[in-house]
C-alpha cells in the first residue's frame, strides 16, 4: 500500500462469500477473513477460499486479507496455492521484525501487514521497528484475551503525537459515528472495521458498511494528505 491519496476502508471478520461480494461492491478497499482458530469469526479453509475467489472474480481491485497468528510456513505456502488465495497476509501473533522480514522475502507475491496491540502510548514506537520489514502496520487496542475485534478504541491523542514511519491502519471501534472525531485528529492510511458493523458475530450490517464509507468519503475531500 503506497502513499495514500485517500483513506482506505477495510471490513474485517467476513464469514461468507455472498456477504463478501455484497461488501466488496460497496466500494471498500479490502476485506479481511480470520484464520485464527480461537476467534469467534474464524473461517475454515474451504470457506475462506470461496470468499477470496468470489471477491477476486467480482471485485479484483479489493484486497483479500487473511488474518493469521504464528502460523507455520507450510500452512502459509498452502494458502498461496490454488484458487481463493489472499493478496495480503496480516500477522496478529508474536512475529518479530526479523520474522516478518523472513516471511516477506520467502513469500514476495503478497503484501505483509503487521498488527500491533497497543497498550500504552510508548508501544507506538514498535511501528518503527517494523518499518523496513512489512508493507504496513495495523494499530489496535490491547486486550488480554482477544487478538482483535474487541471494539475498543485507541486514544486519539496518542496517535496525534506520533509519526508512524510507514503506511498504517487504525482498528478498534471503527464506525460511521466515530469518523468525524477520528479524521479531525489523525490521518491513517486506512481504517479497519469489524465488530461495530455487525448485526451478529461474523455477520455484517450492509447499511452500517455503507454508512461508514459515506462518512469517510464525505469528509476526506476536505483533508490534506
Amino acid at each position: 500500500m503506497g502513499a495514500p491519496t485517500s483513506i482506505a476502508v477495510k471490513v474485517c471478520g467476513v464469514t461468507n462469500p455472498i456477504q463478501a461480494t455484497e461488501i466488496a461492491q460497496t466500494g471498500v478497499n479490502a476485506i479481511g477473513v480470520i484464520g485464527v482458530s480461537s476467534s469467534k469469526r474464524f473461517v475454515i479453509e474451504k470457506v475462506r477460499r470461496e470468499i477470496f475467489s468470489a471477491v477476486k472474480k467480482n471485485n479484483p481491485q479489493v484486497q483479500r486479507v487473511w488474518v493469521i497468528a504464528n502460523l507455520e510456513d507450510s500452512s502459509i505456502c498452502k494458502s498461496l496455492q490454488g484458487e481463493g488465495t489472499p493478496s495480503v497476509i496480516q500477522l496478529h501473533g508474536d512475529e518479530t521484525p526479523k520474522e516478518c522480514k523472513r516471511l516477506r522475502e520467502k513469500f514476495p507475491k503478497v503484501e505483509w501487514w503487521k498488527a500491533l496491540k497497543i497498550k500504552s502510548q510508548k508501544d507506538l514506537a514498535l511501528a518503527e521497528t517494523y518499518s523496513k520489514n512489512v508493507d504496513a502496520v495495523l494499530l489496535d487496542a490491547w486486550d488480554p484475551i482477544q487478538l482483535g475485534g474487541t471494539g475498543k478504541r485507541l486514544p486519539l491523542e496518542w496517535l496525534k503525537q506520533n509519526q508512524i514511519p510507514l503506511p498504517w491502519w487504525l482498528a478498534g471501534g471503527i464506525s460511521a459515528e466515530f469518523i468525524p472525531e477520528l479524521l479531525a485528529e489523525v490521518r491513517p492510511s486506512g481504517i479497519d472495521a469489524s465488530s461495530r458493523l455487525e448485526s451478529s458475530t461474523g455477520k455484517k450490517d450492509l447499511g452500517k458498511v455503507k454508512d461508514l464509507l459515506a462518512a469517510v468519503r464525505g469528509l476526506e475531500k476536505d483533508l490534506t494528505f
